[in-house]
């Protein structure tokens, strides 16, 4: 892998030191290139001209089968969505729910994950679970979690892949192992991982698989996708009504733009082209870096799970007495380093990424080191 030039085709790297691929990713100059060229053809030829409707069309199928291929699913278990959240939303509001079915979820989840949870309990009279489990959870401390809340009445689980809030990797497998069983439905919010480690449903064993564009595959906003294990597909209600006919399809919701699909697939493609297993080993030694460096500093805490198969390219820290979103706005107008804060639990988050560098790395840590001095 050839970093320099890797960063020659990410714009935003030669502007700023850019660790927040977490929240969305820098575009890639081929990704913008898809969208505009796309754009263009429809202006030039009619939206609804034979030849642009086909064309876009066949934009989806492709984006289909790279998403299919990306995730080891079949194409007809891929549905194109917007976002994380429109796909968890499509699965909890097309599933039949009974009064008394319980979800278990984790406190660690994103808001997506626990809206959706909540409003089935609100909407159908259903329990949540949330369970607390701490940033560096042991895989059996989970699992033993998990256990303990099962009963008979427990429905779903409602879970992130890599936990937004600490970069914390979940045991999906070990917990579909454990819940299949027992006919516990198993959705999984993907946010954190398509584009950043290799996921492959099958192996998984998941029932329901959701990821965004935006985010570590470099995609715009506005899309994502979803995997539906091929055998929940007819016992799932429409969350929309569309002219589909009865089959996956049914489930999407509006007319998608496909200049933006037209990027999507492309973003896939950019990271496919680099390989995601290169791309998850490099996001794994640049985090270790990062957490290395930062353990050294007085003040300092690290929240992230030092054990690297718990590990992940988002990296959370806390310095002592510092508010992290004034840390965040801080080392932006100053180093214009561009990172988040985290919420819940409040701390101060960083996404590394294969595009990013030692230096980068080192700078960040050299900023912490600085405003912990000040703070002692």
């Amino acid at each position: 892998m050839n970093i320099e030039e890797v960063r020659s085709r990410i714009p935003a790297t030669g502007a700023m030191t850019y660790l927040n691929t977490g929240w969305a990713g820098p575009t890639p100059t081929p990704v913008m290139e898809a969208i505009t060229t796309r754009l263009q053809y429809e202006g030039h030829n009619g939206p609804t001209s034979i030849e642009v409707r086909n064309s876009g069309k066949e934009i989806s199928l492709q984006s289909k089968e790279a998403v299919a291929k990306l995730l080891n699913a079949g194409t007809k278990e891929v549905l194109l969505t917007q976002n994380t959240t429109e796909g968890l939303n499509i699965i909890t509001n097309g599933l039949s729910w009974s009064q008394g079915d319980e979800i278990i979820t984790f406190n660690l989840e994103h808001a997506a994950a626990l809206m959706a949870s909540y409003r089935v309990q609100h909407r159908w009279n259903a329990k949540v679970k949330c369970l607390d489990i701490d940033t560096d959870q042991s895989d059996d401390g989970i699992l033993k979690r998990i256990e303990e809340a099962i009963t008979n009445r427990t429905k779903a689980i409602i879970m992130s892949h890599i936990q937004y809030s600490c970069g914390l990797r979940m045991p999906i497998k070990k917990i579909v192992d454990l819940v299949q069983t027992k006919g516990i439905l198993t959705l999984v919010d993907g946010a954190q991982t398509a584009g950043h480690i290799a996921v492959d449903v099958k192996d998984l064993g998941c029932d329901i698989y959701s990821i965004p564009g935006q985010k570590w595959l470099l995609g715009p906003d506005g899309t994502g996708a979803l995997y539906i294990k091929q055998s929940m597909i007819p016992e799932l209600i429409p969350y929309y009504t569309n002219s589909s006919s009865c089959n996956i399809d049914s489930l999407q919701g509006s007319t998608a733009s496909t200049p933006i699909r037209a990027g999507f697939l492309e973003a896939i493609r950019f990271i496919e082209a680099i390989g995601i297993e290169n791309i998850e080993a490099r996001n794994l030694k640049l985090a270790a870096s990062l957490k290395n460096k930062l353990l050294e500093i007085p003040g300092v805490t690290v929240t992230s799970p030092m054990d690297a198969s718990q590990s992940s390219g988002l990296v959370t820290f806390t310095i002592s007495d510092m508010v992290p979103k004034e840390f965040v706005s801080e080392i932006w107008l100053n180093s214009r380093i561009l990172i988040r804060n985290v919420s819940y639990p409040n701390s101060i988050r960083a996404s590394l990424d294969f595009f990013n560098t030692e230096n980068e790395v080192s700078k960040l840590a050299g900023v912490v080191h600085a405003a912990s001095r000040s703070n002692a």
